[in-house]
């Protein structure tokens, strides 16, 4: 395809200046590898300056948390997560972390360093929040309250993560308790964020369509309920998915056996 030349002819450019031994991509099928294989093999080229701006936007995540997106005047902790106690704060801010891992994934790879089950928590986090941030701000939070390039910056940055999520079965083995993990800490945080409120819960990201009552947050509008039914439906996608990755590793792996 025409298409697929061009970029395959991008990707050698890049290959000239960030030159990688690429895990092979093999011949998966499109629900596990949905990429052009270009884009993957651009992406995984690219993989120190992707780490490094998924680090960057996991230090402009906890800022945005802590209420102080253009902001730089203290008090510097206020926001989500300066109304929430320390022990809270890693239930609080979802995407930061997903992207703390897939830029420590990304890292972990380059230097060979074996750490599977950081990546398939990595390839959850993408898919979770690459996914579920783009819906909530589309469709429940509206572009109201909020400055417009922050706002097209939420949705576009969030679906680059949703992307970086199909690199991961490039590299990285989805073994069942890494899935096992991956499943564990998402589905605690769909606890907590939802039906199980705990240390000052409930501990989702703060929607601007759940409107103030009365000094605080009311919950009960169908906002809340459908970015629950949003979260809940990706962690089963991403299990699914994981679970789906693995099987066609294995497969793999059993017809090199038979060769």
């Amino acid at each position: 395809m025409a298409g697929d030349g061009v970029g395959r002819r991008l990707e050698r450019v890049v290959a000239r200046y960030f030159d990688a031994e690429l895990p092979s991509s093999g011949q998966r099928p499109r629900y596990v590898a949905p990429l052009p294989g270009w884009f993957e093999d651009l992406g995984l080229r690219l993989a120190w300056p992707i780490a490094l701006i998924n680090l960057l936007g996991t230090a402009f995540g906890f800022w945005y948390y802590a209420g102080r997106p253009l902001e730089v005047a203290p008090p510097l902790i206020e926001g989500q997560l300066g109304a929430a106690p320390l022990a809270a704060w890693p239930l609080i801010p979802d995407s930061p972390v997903a992207t703390l891992l897939i830029g420590l994934s990304l890292l972990a790879w380059r230097l060979d360093v074996r750490a599977n089950w950081l990546a398939v928590l990595a390839f959850f986090g993408c898919i979770k929040l690459g996914f579920w941030t783009p819906f909530v701000q589309l469709f429940l939070n509206g572009p109201g309250g909020i400055a417009t390039w922050l706002y097209v910056f939420l949705i576009t940055s969030h679906l680059a993560m949703a992307l970086e999520a199909f690199l991961i079965h490039r590299y990285a083995t989805f073994s069942l308790p890494a899935i096992g993990l991956a499943v564990g800490w998402f589905g605690l945080n769909d606890l907590v964020d939802y039906f199980w409120p705990v240390l000052s819960g409930p501990q989702h990201t703060w929607l601007r369509a759940e409107p103030y009552v009365n000094g605080a947050i009311d919950h009960s509008v169908p906002a809340h309920d459908l970015a629950a039914a949003a979260a809940i439906g990706l962690t089963i996608l991403a299990t699914a998915l994981g679970l789906l990755t693995r099987r066609v590793q294995l497969r793999e792996r059993g017809s090199h056996d038979d060769a």
